[in-house]
């Protein structure tokens, strides 16, 4: 009897501690994420991100652990760094860029990959559609080629009597296709509202004193910076090279109002990237990568510096600062 009692004793014990130990196994199990990207610098927005995450529930070095790897400025390094994660075996490669995305899914078609920053993912090949992504990646859209035309027309009506627009790219920022189609929609744009565009390369920090000096050669009136990483980090010296040549600028951040340009229109991109927790998050719990649409931004700010317009003498009419929905004091 008491042997008989003792085995019931020890089966309903065991029976009891097999759900807590797997309990306790699933709580203590350590989230593993690759952060792919093409430069480490882009500090407030990386910030956003481990911030969504941690509102989520999830800390580096208790529940988390995040492999960074970034290309240093150089996407060529993009596809090695992008296996390096693979053969890690994480659990989802965060990939912000289109490029870092492509390198991404070049390496593997299982472990879910998540972008936050592309700004056409059908035209580059990252997903089928937005509404079914179709494969492993998946993520947030800023619909880049749109944008361009919108931030030409601010332009113009926020400095009146512009003829010449220097339009600031980085070849290699985007993917072939995009990059065509954003120049092509700037062109189109331009014709529309009446004014020239003159395209400046800069592929990198080091090539910024050289295009400033041509647009100044080529007596351009204003600027348009377009959508690049590099571009985002450097935000305030091109802010400083504006000013230091009198160009009036918008930009596709706030950022770089905040640091002193004229104006930025376009979605809030720290919240892109918080956003891009929410994907991480979801797909940590099992959902798949392929059932999980693609979501685009819904609210575009238009943010405008009153104090950089003064310094550079000009009077933005009325009807335009009463469309912004931040004027920076």
């Amino acid at each position: 009897m008491t042997d008989r009692r003792a085995f019931i004793g020890t089966l309903a014990g065991g029976l009891l501690a097999a759900p807590l130990a797997a309990e306790a196994q699933q709580a203590a199990k350590i989230a593993r994420i690759g952060y792919l990207t093409t430069n480490m610098a882009a500090g407030p927005v990386l910030e956003a991100f481990r911030q969504g995450l941690r509102d989520l529930g999830y800390v580096e070095g208790r529940n988390l652990v995040i492999e960074y790897r970034a290309a240093e400025g150089k996407s060529e390094r993009l596809p090695a760094l992008a296996a390096e994660l693979v053969a890690l075996k994480v659990d989802v490669i965060v990939a912000p860029t289109t490029p870092a995305a492509l390198a991404a899914k070049q390496a593997t078609r299982t472990i879910p990959i998540v972008f936050s920053f592309a700004p056409d993912p059908v035209a580059s090949g990252l997903v089928t559609s937005l509404a079914r992504p179709g494969g492993n990646v998946t993520g947030l859209s800023v619909l880049g080629p749109e944008l361009v035309g919108k931030r030409l027309e601010l332009l113009t009506q926020a400095v009146p009597g512009v003829s010449r627009v220097a339009f600031l790219w980085q070849p290699g920022a985007l993917d072939e296709r995009q990059g065509k189609d954003i120049l092509k929609e700037a062109e189109v744009a331009a014709r529309a509202l009446g004014v020239r565009l003159q395209f400046v390369e800069a592929r990198g920090p080091a090539d910024f004193d050289s295009a400033f000096s041509e647009m100044t050669r080529a007596r351009a009136d204003a600027l348009t910076v377009l959508t690049s990483v590099m571009f985002f980090n450097e935000r305030r010296r091109l802010v400083d090279l504006a000013a230091k040549n009198r160009l009036p600028a918008v930009y596709p951040w706030r950022d770089s109002v905040d640091a002193g340009g004229l104006m930025s229109y376009g979605p809030n991109v720290a919240d892109l990237f918080r956003r891009a927790a929410t994907y991480v998050d979801k797909i940590l719990k099992g959902a798949k990568p392929a059932d999980l649409p693609v979501e685009q931004p819904t609210k575009f700010e238009l943010v405008i510096n009153p104090k950089t317009a003064k310094a550079l003498g000009l009077t933005i009419p009325p009807s335009v600062l009463g469309r912004a929905d931040e004027i920076i004091q």
